[in-house]
């Protein structure tokens, strides 16, 4: 069984219309289908996906449950989605990025492979709010070309209305995903995992392709 952690804030949680594991021990509260990992696990019977996002969770808060909810299950991978509270809370670009860049060095250091996720939108965004979510986007697209150990997921892009980076193409509550939304997240996400764990995988520019501007 590989084992993949999701972690990360609502978007990764499965809000609205889910709780995770750990906002609702021990398995989760609500529609299973609402969230990115449940559709991974639909695709691949030896993976062990874990839920570990927590709604409303700034970039800091996640990094500070790095060691209990990822290096402790020892994973082949982890999917990294932050940043989009730190945005809503006024915290700048430069807090989010060197939150993340932690998260990723930390990752590495333990051997697990990194997909690095795009901040997804949310309807009532301001022009500056989303204006610092499109800065924090773009660098987490190139950090792969910095840092071999890093995939790049656009999982705004899949979640996105189509046309439109900046509104969800459907939501049960005009900040969050719907369930298609998810599924389309994981149908980003599932190919890099899958080169990742298979060891196919041989370029971090292969996934930087579909990066939000």
């Amino acid at each position: 069984m590989i084992t993949i952690v999701c972690l990360g804030d609502s978007t990764t949680a499965g809000t609205p219309m889910f709780q995770s594991p750990i906002e609702a021990p021990p398995n989760g509260r609500g529609d299973e289908r609402s969230q990115y990992g449940y559709w991974l696990m639909q695709s691949h019977a030896d993976w062990r996906v874990l839920n570990r996002g927590v709604n409303g969770e700034r970039s800091d808060q996640i990094a500070a449950r790095f060691d209990r909810d990822v290096l402790a299950h020892a994973p082949a991978v982890v999917v990294i989605l932050a940043g989009v509270n730190d945005v809503y809370q006024g915290r700048t670009v430069a807090h989010v990025t060197t939150q993340l860049r932690a998260m990723y060095d930390r990752a590495a250091a333990a051997r697990i492979s990194v997909v690095a996720g795009s901040i997804v939108p949310y309807n009532t965004a301001s022009a500056e709010q989303n204006t610092r979510m499109h800065e924090i986007n773009t660098w987490i697209a190139a950090a792969p070309a910095r840092d071999g150990n890093l995939r790049f997921a656009d999982t705004r892009r899949a979640a996105a209305a189509p046309g439109n980076l900046d509104r969800l193409a459907g939501s049960p509550d005009g900040l969050h995903p719907d369930i298609a939304g998810y599924r389309r997240m994981a149908e980003v996400l599932d190919p890099i995992i899958a080169r990742l764990v298979s060891g196919r995988d041989e370029t971090p520019d292969d996934d930087v392709d579909t990066a939000s501007p």
